[in-house]
């Protein structure tokens, strides 16, 4: 979407850990977040997402390293308990506004059904709140 539209969509991402699900999601989410503060958010978060089955705090440690962190950095960050905020008020958003499961796609507050969480699917929703705005 940001390719076909680099002008008209933005990619807000925030974290929704599944803490009762995943015993290490909220690890993932404070991970994700430190290397985020070496700019390497995305390739991290792939790389969890690659890892899922074999989460754990090695893990984490494995997947920074083979990104090429700063490892005394990210370990620092890992601590840093404003990242644990960040992520606790990711979800206490997505409660208040009604979210309830992982992934969840939005366009402009208006939630994605399964049918639309493809490339034609965004694109058509996209498109409809385009016209909608102008």
């Amino acid at each position: 979407m940001l390719g076909a539209y680099p002008n008209e969509v933005k990619l807000v991402f925030k974290n929704f850990p599944l803490t009762r699900i995943h015993k290490f999601a909220m690890g993932a989410a404070v991970a994700a977040l430190a290397a985020n503060e070496q700019g390497k958010f995305w390739e991290y978060h792939d790389k969890l997402f690659e890892n899922y089955k074999s989460l754990s705090h090695k893990k984490f440690q494995e997947i920074a390293q083979e990104l090429g962190l700063d490892m005394k950095r990210f370990n620092t960050d890992l601590s840093n308990p404003k990242l644990r905020q960040a992520v606790s008020k990711d979800m206490d958003d997505a409660v208040k506004n009604g979210i309830r499961s992982t992934p969840t796609i939005l366009v402009n507050n208006r939630s994605l059904r399964n049918n639309y969480r493809n490339f034609s699917g965004m694109k058509k929703v996209i498109e409809k709140e385009l016209k909608r705005l102008k």
